[in-house]
């Protein structure tokens, strides 16, 4: 791997798992899903459109790049969409986490469709991802999150493996910077039809400098550096290592619901996430990630949680 490309990745991820510091404090100053990514989209697009006029960048597309362009900006809708709408149902920290299984998806994709090898490895890593989730499926009062909560959770890891995907396997060679540019263009476009699918969903401006300020984080941080760092990564080590890298966006998230927000962090939430980051150490390993090393570590997650119930 190049160590752009794995700097670049782990960045990508860190600034992707800042979502819910932007989007929580939205929420509570009353402003619905569509209008926060509508604005976080928005202020993204005016960003970068700055920027590609000040390097004298041109705006031209050829008519092949539209349609994977477009494609792109649809699944990012898709997946924005319903990422967002995932908080309402359940902590930020846990939908974040569950996210994190779109690696896993990412490697089944290029495996299938592909001809990527599968491995014992990739077996084992979603298998492991799979215990995690379900180790996640409890709040820490033992009550069961909301089964819509996971469904649109899974629908925007889906999504965002999909995005991924296309931009390793599409033909596009342009500047990163205007790439991002017309995919959150188009993704902008989608969001504000959406918002007109329902009275609910009607457009709110920010109602407070502070939720100007909020909105602008969302533009800047886990949309325009998110997205330009993980597309240069992408390019540079491939789809797969980069959705690998993504192991800090829960990470990330986790850290900002319980140091922020008062979320919960318990022993069953702790020990998913484990599992889940062992699956994805197991991807990057590969050949020399042995089986003893999981049966170890898995032994000892359960003395642990053991001990910690009684």
């Amino acid at each position: 791997m190049k160590h752009k490309g794995i700097v670049c990745g782990i960045l990508a991820a860190v600034c992707y798992g800042t979502n819910p510091f932007g989007a929580l404090p939205l929420y509570e100053e009353g402003v619905n899903t569509a209008s926060v990514l509508f604005y976080r989209f928005s202020m993204a697009v005016l960003m970068l459109a700055v920027m590609l006029i000040a390097e004298r960048k041109s705006f031209s597309v050829k008519k092949g790049e539209l349609k994977t362009l477009a494609s792109l900006g649809a699944l990012f809708a898709v997946s924005s969409i319903t990422y967002y709408q995932s908080f309402r149902f359940m902590d930020a920290g846990i939908a974040s986490t569950i996210l994190f299984v779109y690696p896993v998806m990412v490697a089944v994709i290029m495996a299938t469709f592909f001809k990527e090898s599968v491995t014992l490895s990739t077996v084992s890593a979603i298998i492991l991802a799979l215990l995690g989730i379900g180790l996640l499926y409890r709040g820490g009062e033992g009550a069961t999150l909301s089964t819509m909560g996971i469904i649109l959770v899974m629908l925007s890891s889906l999504s965002y493996a999909v995005y991924i995907v296309i931009v390793n396997q599409s033909s596009i060679r342009m500047s990163s910077l205007k790439l991002t540019f017309y995919v959150l263009l188009i993704c902008m476009m989608c969001l504000l039809a959406y918002s007109f699918t329902s009275p609910d969903l009607h457009l709110q401006l920010p109602p407070s400098p502070r939720a100007w300020f909020y909105a602008c984080w969302l533009g800047l941080v886990p949309t325009i550096l998110s997205l330009v760092l993980m597309t240069i990564a992408v390019h540079e080590v491939g789809a797969t290592p980069t959705a690998i890298m993504g192991a800090l966006e829960p990470l990330t998230a986790v850290a900002i619901g319980v140091l922020l927000f008062g979320e919960s962090l318990t022993p069953r939430l702790m020990t998913g996430i484990v599992f889940i980051l062992l699956a994805v150490m197991v991807i990057v390993l590969g050949k020399n990630f042995h089986l003893r090393t999981i049966k170890h570590t898995i032994s000892a997650l359960v003395r642990k949680t053991w001990r910690w119930k009684s």
